[in-house]
């Protein structure tokens, strides 16, 4: 047992526990009522509660102790974690959808709790801070994955060290597989209204999303469509993707030759056709097939059209498609494809980006991604 007090806790309204919970955390040095306002400005949807952190400093309070700006002392975090975790339990039970919103220090600790338990949560908002690198959370591949995020950063932060706002920016955009929805603002450390607008939006449509669709069922990660059942890993570093909408593969793009040859074996599989996306830039071709009657909505990302996948122009070469969930986690983590930003938002909840292939080989394990997203598109496998 911690010896920190109960929690101070401020609640927007009175709490419904049949609605979902957004938990709003202070920065450093604050508390919960100078955060407890931002729940004027979100979606009225949710149940609204800021968390007074745990230890006293000067006139405010803190998440950890810290080892310098934006680096907690790992014990700290793991014994602060804890402490809110037993709150937390006791207010939102397994089942009820539970986003995190932090600011600055209050970010580091968001992070903390979603590297630890990213399934407990319904998505989190990384505000103007870093994820707790090397304090004692897993920050590992596709770690993240199918847990939407929400990222802002001001390009002339100084509170914040630049590395690690890099750092942050880099994993959750890339290789955490969380779904990134991001945005940078030309001011420093500080909550801009754009960026609260943005927020708001994001929330709405993600928890819309949840009672719409419900939940979706796991599975093994093991590729029908590929030797052995299995994926291997992508030789080199990944790709430069942008991060805003529309999201494209910037370097190492796929040969013209090679995108046309995905293309025929895309077309040949039964019962596609293929016309200009129902989503995508122009140019962009998109693979249908008949919806399937018993395929979840997920395996499409445009439903009523049965659009599985689309292949970019030539000047980019790489795929969108819907993955089952597993099958979506394997591609971030053996290093084929990033989350798209509005995967579980808005779009299929596996939507992901596969990058173009760049030789013979990779056209073999890019064909058998994109068949495993035709058979869960078709219920074929």
């Amino acid at each position: 047992m911690s010896s920190f007090a109960e929690p101070v806790v401020a609640w927007h309204r009175p709490d419904d526990p049949q609605r979902p919970l957004v938990v709003l955390l202070h920065g450093r040095g604050a508390d919960e009522q100078g955060i407890i306002g931002l729940a004027d400005h979100l979606p009225d949807g949710p149940s609204y509660a800021a968390v007074r952190a745990p230890i006293a400093e000067g006139g405010g309070y803190a998440w950890f102790a810290n080892r310098g700006i934006g680096r907690p002392v790992a014990e700290s975090l793991a014994q602060t974690m804890a402490w809110f975790r037993r709150w937390l339990d006791e207010v939102a039970p397994a089942g009820r959808p539970v986003v995190l919103a932090g600011f600055s220090g209050g970010a580091a600790f968001a992070g903390g709790l979603l590297l630890s338990e990213p399934e407990r949560y319904a998505g989190a908002a990384i505000l103007y801070g870093t994820l707790p690198f090397d304090a004692g959370v897993p920050v590992t591949p596709a770690r993240l994955a199918g847990v939407p995020v929400f990222v802002a950063q001001g390009d002339a932060d100084t509170v914040i060290p630049r590395e690690l706002l890099d750092r942050t920016w880099s994993y959750l955009t890339g290789e955490s597989g969380a779904p990134p929805y991001a945005r940078r603002d030309p001011g420093g450390h500080g909550l801009t209204a754009a960026t609260v607008v943005e927020l708001s939006g994001w929330i709405g449509e993600r928890l819309d999303l949840l009672v719409r669709r419900g939940p979706l069922a796991d599975g093994p990660a093991t590729w029908a469509t590929l030797p052995d059942g299995r994926l291997p890993v992508r030789m080199g570093s990944r790709p430069r993707v942008s991060w805003s909408i529309p999201q494209q593969q910037e370097s190492e793009n796929s040969p013209a030759e090679l995108q046309e040859q995905l293309f025929a074996r895309v077309s040949a599989l039964p019962g596609v056709s293929s016309r200009q996306s129902a989503i995508s830039v122009p140019g962009a071709r998109g693979f249908m097939v008949p919806p399937a009657p018993d395929a979840p909505v997920d395996a499409y990302l445009v439903p009523h059209v049965g659009e599985f996948a689309h292949l970019h122009p030539e000047y980019d070469g790489s795929l969108h498609l819907a993955l089952p969930p597993a099958l979506a986690r394997d591609a971030v983590a053996q290093g084929w494809a990033v989350a798209h930003p509005l995967a579980g938002i808005r779009l299929a909840r596996g939507m992901v980006m596969v990058y173009g292939p760049r030789d013979a080989a990779e056209l073999e394990v890019v064909a058998g991604i994109v068949a495993a997203s035709h058979a869960y598109a078709t219920m074929a496998g």
